[in-house]
């Protein structure tokens, strides 16, 4: 039996972590091994200083195709509830890590994405998909309802017509169509799609990474809050990542006010400069 290092991988170039599924032979679904060496890769990437965004792939013409149906429910199921327990946590354990992930992370959607995908889909901070991938939430087709997260996701990301219609028909819809439902933030045709994520990566390359890790967190807790709630969580981020990079904050008030070598609206500060004297 494989030891399920060959399920997935990754490689760095110019600072971005490119990770991928790799069981293209299997649309690249998740099986336990799988879910196990994500959460291995997971935690060699998330601390190097030189990897500054993460983009989640899949290896072949699928993202990935959901959980393997064999491996992950019918062999996991003849175990019995223990194993079915621990399945479930190392697939539910990875995609929170990725969701509270140290770095910004871009799903980078290059074909089929369905059902337990959408868990990863959702924990990515942004995501761009090809106009030619599909999407579809297909337990209903086999008896289901949308397990993992994923009914969450849909009724999180889109609109409650488009939410029912997706989960009660499970008919596939292309990127432009998930773009659209705001599933992804755009599509692209395939041809672009790695140059247009690599373009978004370098966009956030170029901002304060104690900023874009307070930011992204913030996002994620403020809806589950009320006004006044958020307003206090965010003044107490703020200060925390003050602690933290409070130079940083004064290099961008620096070269925005005093040398007006940028604008805020326009454009991020110079990081490279910020420990010259």
């Amino acid at each position: 039996m494989s030891d399920g290092h060959d399920t997935a991988k990754w490689h760095a170039q110019n600072a971005i972590a490119w990770l991928k599924f790799n069981r293209p032979a299997k649309r690249n679904c998740m099986n336990p091994e799988l879910n196990r060496r994500m959460l291995e890769l997971l935690d060699e990437i998330e601390y190097r200083d030189d990897i500054g965004v993460l983009v989640l792939t899949g290896e072949g013409e699928s993202w990935s195709a959901g959980m393997d149906l064999k491996e992950y429910f019918r062999e996991n199921e003849a175990r019995g509830l223990r194993a079915v327990r621990r399945a479930q946590r190392e697939a539910y354990g990875w995609w929170r890590r990725l969701r509270w992930f140290q770095k910004p992370t871009i799903a980078m959607v290059n074909g089929w994405c369905f059902g337990g995908a959408y868990g990863p889909l959702y924990a990515c901070d942004l995501a761009i998909a090809a106009d030619e991938a599909q999407f579809a939430l297909s337990e209903i087709n086999w008896g289901i309802l949308p397990g993992g997260g994923a009914t969450k996701v849909v009724s999180e990301l889109i609109p409650m017509r488009d939410a029912m219609y997706h989960a009660l028909t499970g008919e596939l819809i292309d990127g432009k169509k998930a773009a659209q439902w705001r599933l992804v933030n755009e599509s692209v045709p395939r041809s672009q799609l790695e140059a247009r994520v690599t373009q978004l990566a370098n966009t956030l390359l170029q901002k304060n990474p104690v900023a874009l890790k307070a930011t992204k967190d913030a996002i994620r807790r403020v809806g589950e809050m009320t006004y006044e709630n958020a307003q206090d969580y965010l003044i107490r981020a703020q200060e925390a990542a003050n602690s933290f990079d409070n130079e940083g904050r004064k290099a961008g008030i620096q070269q925005f006010i005093d040398e007006k070598s940028y604008k805020p609206g326009l454009g991020a500060y110079d990081k490279s400069r910020l420990h010259r004297p």
